[in-house]
């Protein structure tokens, strides 16, 4: 009989780096929320130096742990709470998929599936949240981020199917192998560029944080208070944090480059993504919700659907041969 051929069985990292991965996590969300915190004081004139923005985020996070929990009159307070707990649960399981170096926590043949499953969770989060406040200005807050997350969740698809067609996979180590001669960014600009800004509109940051933050009075966050505003914006920041990540295997490359090893090369990336998102927050102006819903669907959906045809058509081309 003809001998079975061998099933190739990924390789995956240890059992303490699904430990590891919180942490890391936590450190970048920190370093992030205090370069935030230092351009917020930039631009408000407000003195501090670097360290008063490096402790921000614990004296924030001190000040809601203590502060007292807020409740309105038949608020759903499990509906409630389960949304905020969910948005860091899902974005720490989307972290799941990201490749530590050369490999990640969980190389699944479906990564990028499962990323873009993780960040649709958060639309869930964000709803229950502004629906089990029972207030008016929440809920309203929370469907207009469904609204949102609808009109950019289109081109963050297409944009992120556009890197996979490139590889001819969905699996993330696979997509950042087929980077080795070339990164992505350079042959698929567009979909680099609209996934930065759809990512931005799925974790609700710079001018797209208005059913969040900016909305009449606080939009779905508005009844949040003490340990629940806390979770919500540790979930949030979270969130950002890992979409910043995903454009290195997706777009950048992963952990190739020289001299340095490819762990440390996922790291200075994503610092230089997840950097630059923030500093254009502080440089992008607030629009209207309906004026940026209206551009994802009239711009950013045939912009990455054009993408996704010339890259389509290299790879039919490059089969071909």
């Amino acid at each position: 009989m003809d001998e079975m051929p061998a099933v190739a069985i990924p390789a995956m990292l240890p059992w303490w780096s699904a430990l590891l991965l919180p942490v890391l996590l936590g450190v970048a969300t920190w370093l992030a929320v205090a370069w935030d915190a230092a351009l917020t004081g930039r631009a408000s004139g407000s003195p501090g130096g670097l360290g008063s923005a490096l402790a921000m985020p614990g004296w924030e996070s001190a000040r809601l742990l203590v502060g007292q929990r807020r409740r309105t009159t038949a608020a759903d307070t499990v509906l409630g709470r389960l949304g905020g707990a969910a948005l860091p649960v899902a974005a720490l399981l989307a972290a799941a998929v990201l490749p530590l170096g050369e490999r990640p926590v969980a190389d699944l043949s479906v990564g990028v599936v499962w990323f873009n499953a993780m960040e649709v969770v958060a639309w869930a989060a964000v709803w229950m949240v502004g629906w089990g406040s029972n207030s008016a200005l929440g809920l309203v807050g929370g469907y207009r981020f469904v609204a949102q997350g609808l009109a950019y969740e289109l081109p963050h698809m297409f944009a992120i199917i556009t890197a996979a067609l490139g590889a001819e996979s969905l699996r993330l180590t696979t997509i950042v192998d087929a980077q080795a001669d070339l990164w992505f960014v350079v042959i698929m600009p567009a979909a680099f560029v609209v996934y930065l800004m759809s990512a931005a509109a799925m974790a609700f940051w710079g001018p797209f944080d208005a059913p969040v933050a900016r909305d009449v009075a606080g939009g779905a966050a508005a009844e949040l208070s003490g340990v629940d505003r806390l979770v919500f914006a540790g979930g949030r920041w979270l969130l950002l944090v890992v979409a910043a990540a995903m454009a290195v295997p997706l777009f950048l490359g992963g952990g190739a480059g020289p001299l340095l090893p490819a762990w440390a090369w996922v790291a200075v990336k994503t610092a230089g993504v997840l950097a630059l998102l923030v500093w254009l927050r502080h440089r992008f102006p607030v629009l209207r919700m309906d004026r940026y819903t209206e551009f994802a669907w009239v711009v950013l959906i045939p912009l990455t659907i054009a993408q996704a045809l010339v890259v389509a058509i290299v790879v039919l081309q490059r089969g071909g041969m």
